[in-house]
């Protein structure tokens, strides 16, 4: 069996001041924050920078930088999204934090997109805002459609550039070091992660004062989504494993618009097409969206999803049809460059036809609980971004709220972390090495990508828009199959990046099932057609895992 070996301390751990696990917009913002401070920084990230979700992010960031907006509206545009779920606590510190995090990446260099004859001056610009689903006003900054990519590479140049952080691309986490798995005495804290260096086929030992989970979501536990290969729940899986609480994960966010075609594999079409007039319409031709809300193509999207789900089933279509040609040619191509590139290649043209699309898995909601320092049930373990539940989203998480949560969340869990450093940094204890002295090289590798496939088939067809007590019971039962057989497999041969990944997507496909079957309403994005109620009472979804640390409670949540 592969495990640390107690009887074998690993004299040359890479030992840090903070561990960052995942190189996105959370990751990032997080270690650039405290590359100022004399701290060793070290940022895993599973693949090149490049190929995270923030990357692929395409809206923008929601923020009240207009006058004619307020605070108060969009707190209300929150919670009226997350139906009823949201803790206000969040929803106050995420949304009032808005102005200074656009501020900051400004700072840093991010070229948003400037209103029509505007001159940038990088200060009292004029920026464009445009409006997506759920949002009363115009909010959202962007830099054109591609937003993600322009935070994303402006911060990595700046983190790239400090000497005190280290990038160790290619390498993915496997599990956190914790005082139980060590037996130590002393309070339940994290002290560091094994990681396999894929390059080098090799699990090494990092030992750190704090660690951050920054890892994304795990829409990847789904057959399709609007997310790259990624997205494969590590945070939430490795959290869970260390003995933290998981929270609302029933919450799948499914992105209403993905180009539908045969080779356009998680081709989001961001919902500022919808925002900037795009209308959803059947195959004849015919709008729907009024029929099912009143905002229509921009109600929320958990409804817009719903509404093409029930549309796609009721008439037997393939898809159904996102239309912008209606509006100038030149128009769509400034705001919707890359969509319409994206459109283009695959035959279709965004500026003269109606283009096909359908819902993608695409935000986990729910994940690893945190205050609103990123502090988890572990101490010195937080978590930021998507990996986290920190209570803003709620039942369904508002357009363009997510990449504001990874910078507002990111700069109070640096704060917390700097302060607890200065306070208390001791020696860490030598940490063993990883070890494999019992597993062999799997002899079978098509059993890892069979049980890949399986698992993401039957997430989609038991686990989806629209879910029963039939179908995710059977569910259920067949992830619990696929646990035992992965336990078996993990414990017998070597890991690699495919085997990681398919054991912590089956957890959280199963903390996923787990949370459906024990919410017994409809509320937000969990729609059950055996209670399609949503009760009175909002409450959270929490599981508990049987090795609970329980040590440093999270006032928010109780």
């Amino acid at each position: 069996m592969q495990s640390f070996s107690p009887a074998n301390p690993n004299m040359n751990n890479n030992h840090c001041d903070v561990l960052i696990i995942g190189g996105g917009a959370a990751g990032l913002s997080l270690a650039l924050r405290l590359a100022d401070d004399d701290l060793n920084i070290i940022v895993l990230s599973k693949s090149e920078l490049t190929e995270g979700s923030s990357l692929y992010a395409q809206g923008g960031i929601a923020a009240v930088l207009d006058s004619d907006d307020n605070f108060d509206a969009h707190v209300q545009d929150t919670h009226v999204s997350g139906a009823g779920l949201c803790k206000d606590s969040a929803v106050r510190k995420v949304i009032e934090g808005a102005p200074r995090a656009i501020q900051w990446l400004i700072d840093k260099g991010v070229r948003f997109t400037l209103e029509d004859g505007a001159e940038y001056d990088g200060v009292d610009s004029d920026y464009h805002l445009t409006r997506e689903g759920g949002h009363s006003h115009r909010r959202v900054i962007h830099a054109k459609d591609a937003t993600g990519r322009e935070v994303e590479t402006t911060l990595e140049q700046h983190v790239r550039a400090q000497p005190n952080v280290t990038i160790l691309e290619n390498h993915i986490a496997i599990d956190l070091i914790t005082s139980q798995k060590l037996n130590r005495t002393d309070p339940a804290r994290c002290y560091g992660a094994y990681a396999l260096d894929i390059e080098r086929n090799e699990v090494k030992t990092f030992a750190s004062q704090a660690v951050v989970l920054s890892t994304g979501g795990a829409s990847k536990a789904y057959l399709y989504t609007t997310n790259p290969d990624t997205s494969t729940g590590d945070g939430i899986a490795m959290a869970w494993r260390a003995g933290c609480r998981i929270a609302n994960m029933e919450f799948v966010q499914f992105h209403p618009t993905c180009l539908y075609h045969p080779y356009a594999k998680g081709s989001l079409i961001s919902e500022a097409v919808r925002g900037e007039g795009g209308l959803l319409r059947l195959p004849d031709g015919e709008r729907f969206m009024d029929d099912h809300h009143a905002q229509a193509e921009l109600a929320p999207r958990d409804i817009v999803a719903r509404a093409i789900d029930y549309e796609m089933k009721r008439g037997g279509f393939d898809s159904v049809y996102l239309d912008i040609s209606h509006k100038p040619k030149d128009f769509i191509l400034d705001h919707f460059p890359n969509i319409a590139a994206n459109c283009d290649k695959y035959g279709y043209d965004l500026t003269s036809q109606p283009v096909p699309v359908v819902p993608a898995a695409h935000y986990t909601c729910g994940g690893v609980l945190t205050d609103l320092q990123g502090r988890t049930d572990l101490k010195r373990l937080y978590a930021v971004g998507e990996s986290s539940c920190t209570g803003l989203h709620g039942a369904n998480r508002l357009a363009s709220n997510s990449l504001l949560e990874c910078l507002v969340i990111a700069e109070s869990a640096a704060d917390d972390i700097r302060d607890r450093l200065a306070r208390n940094s001791s020696e860490l204890p030598s940490l063993p090495d990883w070890d494999e002295s019992q597993v062999s090289n799997p002899d079978e590798r098509i059993v890892v990508s069979h049980n890949w496939d399986e698992l993401r088939r039957f997430m989609w067809d038991y686990v989806g828009i629209v879910r029963t007590n039939k179908r995710l019971q059977r569910a259920h039962n067949r992830v619990q199959l696929l646990q035992e057989e992965i336990i078996e497999y993990y414990g017998n041969f070597k890991v690699n990046n495919d085997l990681i990944e398919l054991r912590n997507l089956a957890t959280v496909a199963e903390l996923t099932i787990e949370c459906a079957l024990t919410r017994k309403e409809s509320r937000g994005l969990h729609y059950t057609i055996d209670y399609p109620q949503t009760s009175e009472f909002a409450s959270d979804t929490i599981l508990t895992p049987n090795n609970f640390v329980g040590h440093a409670p999270i006032h928010e949540w109780v």
